[in-house]
């Protein structure tokens, strides 16, 4: 084991775990807002402790953000009434200039979208146990001790989260390939071509979407192709963007305002989950492109 941190060298150490810590309170949580804080609470609980009790720095930092996490999560649960839990990861959206080489890689850097999106559905357990396991390699006994169960209990826990997960893996196709697919789906939409819709949609195609009223998912091709063809008018007016690395679409109202965000997970020539956000609010508070 580590020699004791003295207390003048706790500072120093608790910023060179902060990155990791902030990375692992964004990935269970989904929101950079509430990562800060539960960073923020970590300090405030090491600046309490006697670091001459503390033989793991790195290891109980991690203990108490995961329990932290842990907390907020159970919080969102029980009082649904005043949580944004239901609501999409936070969004990264940058101008599609065009597929360059360097595209695949950048991909392949981030955790997809669709990833996030799948992760926020997990129950507070089982995203713990993936997220620190299969993400950031903590072992299950250790997280087992943030859960308060056995290691066994936990590695299934993990286990069952991962299938969850294993369908929204990075596609292998290339940006320019996975850009034509959306293209197509786009294109569809404003002829109001169900068939054409149909034909780039996977049968199990999962649409999330944040609007005023509240998180709605809809599920399978038929009503995804539905709801397209309906709001395919409305959303005209935009310009092809990348969202957190998957290719997207960003649309105004007439008057410049952002009307909604839209976002496309391409596995094998087919789409299969969309990311829609149509909240004012939300659109409000993210960094988007300008109207062209």
């Amino acid at each position: 084991m580590a020699e004791p941190h003295p207390a003048d060298s706790v500072a120093e150490a608790f910023e060179a775990q902060r990155d990791r810590l902030r990375a692992i309170a964004h990935r269970v949580l989904g929101s950079h807002a509430d990562a800060e804080d539960v960073i923020q609470e970590t300090w405030l609980r090491l600046s309490r402790q006697d670091p001459a009790t503390i033989r793991n720095l790195p290891g109980w930092l991690t203990t108490v953000v995961g329990r932290i996490s842990l907390d907020v999560l159970r919080s969102r649960r029980a009082h649904p009434e005043a949580s944004l839990d239901a609501r999409l990861p936070d969004l990264v959206v940058t101008v599609d200039d065009g597929p360059g080489p360097e595209d695949d890689v950048a991909l392949a850097d981030t955790v997809g979208l669709a990833l996030l999106v799948v992760v926020q559905s997990l129950g507070p357990s089982e995203r713990m146990a993936f997220v620190l396991h299969d993400l950031f390699a903590v072992p299950f006994h250790d997280i087992a001790q943030i859960l308060g169960k056995s290691t066994d209990a936990t590695k299934m826990l993990a286990s069952r989260a991962r299938r969850k997960v294993r369908a929204t893996e990075q596609p292998t196709s290339s940006g320019r390939e996975r850009r034509e697919v959306v293209d197509a789906f786009l294109a569809a939409a404003r002829e109001g071509d169900f068939d054409g819709l149909l034909r780039v949609l996977d049968p199990d195609v999962r649409l999330t979407a944040e609007t005023p009223g509240g998180t709605v998912v809809s599920l399978g091709a038929t009503e995804v192709a539905t709801g397209a063809r309906l709001a395919a008018g409305a959303a005209a007016r935009g310009r092809a963007v990348l969202v957190n690395g998957l290719p997207g679409w960003l649309a105004w109202h007439a008057d410049g305002s952002p009307l909604s965000v839209l976002a496309f997970s391409v596995t094998d020539g087919r789409i299969t989950a969309i990311v829609a956000v149509s909240d004012p609010a939300r659109l409000a508070a993210m960094d988007l492109p300008e109207p062209r």
